[in-house]
């Protein structure tokens, strides 16, 4: 005999508890993709007809170089949560949906490892 009621028992379980947390962090992406890519473009706009080198030195800065990881970075996890969402509600296959799930969070951890890299092997000028 149980002694607990189904509220209890459902009560931070199911779509509402993960749902929020998900929610959540794709605004908290978007925000940071709108702040980020704002400074990329008034910075692409202030760069514009410069040569490489000017451009390296731009990015060699500790903030430009801060700046663009954080921006690869928070466009690579936005765009992860909106895959896993429409993989999450149209793949119907949990094989299939765990596959896709894993591939996509591989595929973006992959880019956003290189373009991190690419980053820091221009500023840093090796």
């Amino acid at each position: 005999m149980r002694l607990r009621s189904p509220l209890s028992t459902a009560r931070g379980l199911g779509s509402a508890r993960a749902g929020v947390e998900h929610w959540q962090l794709q605004r908290l992406t978007a925000l940071a993709n709108v702040l980020l890519v704002l400074w990329f473009l008034f910075s692409c706009m202030a760069l514009a007809g410069s040569d490489y080198a000017e451009v390296r030195a731009w990015l060699a800065s500790p903030i430009s170089a801060s700046l663009m990881v954080l921006l690869v970075i928070s466009i690579t996890v936005h765009a992860r949560l909106g895959v896993q969402v429409v993989i999450e509600d149209y793949v119907h296959h949990e094989g299939a949906k765990v596959l896709a799930l894993a591939g996509v969070t591989l595929a973006a951890v992959g880019l956003a490892v290189a373009a991190v890299i690419a980053i820091l092997k221009v500023s840093i000028g090796s």
